[in-house]
């Protein structure tokens, strides 16, 4: 696993000491809004962070630790997901970030490093990126990047308050980062 970095964060593969500091950055209850998980107890946090040591033993995710190259902090988490060798793709999701660093270029940077990594390091074929119908800032988040919108997803998750989710499934392929790369440099990334 490789630590991923700019000048902005850098994204260091998650382990039991990041523990205190994901806690740290999880105490606003605006983060937990739109996702499957609620980090706002230690408990949870180290569960957290031990499921994602055994799904990376695994070979099926790799979660990592999204930290402020300028306070050294830990700011949130972002992880790939359903990882096919074979298939040569995966999912970049379950991306948190504490809301101080919402509409900076946190996000983006962190993207703009697992895209460039996905498809000129691993040489994958497809990235595909999801989130719900309600969450309308992370699907123009999506597409600002260049995610191309596939489909709904109809009734496909249930959230941890018992409510249905449908989830918007967006996808980048090799054929298009040239396209997408060059947009993140010359856009998005200053």
């Amino acid at each position: 696993m490789q630590k991923l970095e700019n000048n902005v964060v850098h994204l260091i593969p998650m382990g039991l000491e990041h523990v205190e500091g994901i806690y740290e950055a999880t105490q606003d209850k605006r983060i937990w809004e739109h996702m499957s998980v609620d980090l706002t107890e230690k408990s949870r946090v180290l569960q957290y962070v031990q499921d994602a040591l055994q799904k990376r033993e695994h070979g099926t995710d790799i979660a990592y630790v999204i930290i402020n190259k300028k306070t050294e902090k830990i700011i949130g988490a972002t992880w790939f997901l359903d990882i096919s060798k074979q298939h040569k793709r995966l999912e970049i999701g379950s991306t948190w970030i504490n809301p101080i660093y919402w509409r900076t270029n946190i996000n983006t940077n962190c993207k703009y490093l697992l895209l460039k990594y996905c498809f000129e390091e691993l040489d994958f074929n497809r990235i595909q990126i999801k989130t719900g119908h309600e969450n309308f800032r992370s699907q123009k988040a999506i597409e600002r990047i260049g995610g191309v919108k596939e489909g709904i997803l109809r009734s496909h998750m249930i959230r941890k308050e018992g409510i249905l989710r449908h989830t918007v499934l967006y996808s980048i392929i090799n054929e298009e980062w040239a396209k997408v790369k060059k947009h993140f440099e010359v856009h998005l990334l200053n």
